[in-house]
């Protein structure tokens, strides 16, 4: 089931976004966030952070559990979404750091980290509340468009869509890396609740395709129509074919 929440400024869905999370917290102490990284969230983050400051809600009892991270960047990497995360978040609450984890970017064996990562979701149970982004070409963590999708974790090549649109983020398109480290589609789905955020006009197409178009692994986050509880969290300009 999808729940369709159209907000009308920035500060709306960062409020919105943090009080679906910190709502889940007061409930549930000891919950296990799914966490994304990239733009969208950072304003949620922050506000997060804020509602931390004032006492309204704890992160100690909580285990995060990351979508994704490079290969071969290094975890002090300005772009490694460890460091992402321990700047945006982690860094400004009372998670304690040991509870907190980002796949291995860096592992010597990865096909075996990526092994690691599902066992220690499945030991971890179901994720709570899972964030996703939504990329311009409907991939969903770094689940990239293909004639098949994986399940659990797994190394991807990324896609030179996504690559363009994360070189913003680095001094040129040299320097992107070529692969990831990604939950799969069906890690993904396990979560009891998603969350799917999208801001700007320019996601609005993909953002249709994905929620109202057929089922294909040529858009992975049309697979999210299959699942029992979707919040979707969009600005008016994201929305806007919704």
């Amino acid at each position: 089931m999808l729940n369709i929440i159209k907000v009308n400024n920035e500060q709306q869905f960062n409020e919105t976004g943090a009080s679906l999370i910190a709502s889940l917290l007061q409930i549930n102490p000891r919950a296990n966030l799914g966490l994304a990284t990239g733009s969208t969230p950072v304003g949620v983050y922050k506000r997060l952070i804020e509602l931390y400051n004032e006492g309204l809600v704890s992160f100690k009892d909580a285990q995060s559990y990351n979508l994704d991270e490079y290969i071969g960047l290094p975890d002090n990497h300005p772009e490694s979404y460890r460091r992402f995360m321990n700047e945006k978040l982690f860094d400004h609450i009372d998670i304690q750091k040991q509870n907190t984890h980002v796949p291995s970017g860096n592992a010597e064996n990865l096909e075996q980290a990526a092994d690691d990562y599902n066992r220690l979701l499945e030991d971890a149970g179901l994720i709570d509340l899972q964030l996703l982004g939504l990329g311009h070409n409907g991939h969903i963590g770094f689940n990239e468009p293909a004639e098949e999708l994986q399940g659990p974790t797994h190394i991807v090549t990324l896609d030179e869509v996504t690559r363009n649109a994360n070189a913003r983020f680095f001094n040129s398109i040299d320097e992107v890396p070529t692969h990831a480290i990604t939950m799969g589609i069906g890690s993904i789905l396990k979560a009891k609740q998603i969350l799917l955020m999208a801001k700007g006009a320019d996601k609005a197409e993909i953002l249709a395709t994905a929620l109202k178009g057929p089922l294909t692994t040529k858009c992975p986050a049309s697979f999210l129509q299959t699942h029992a509880n979707v919040v979707v969290l969009v600005d008016q300009a994201a929305g806007r074919l919704l």
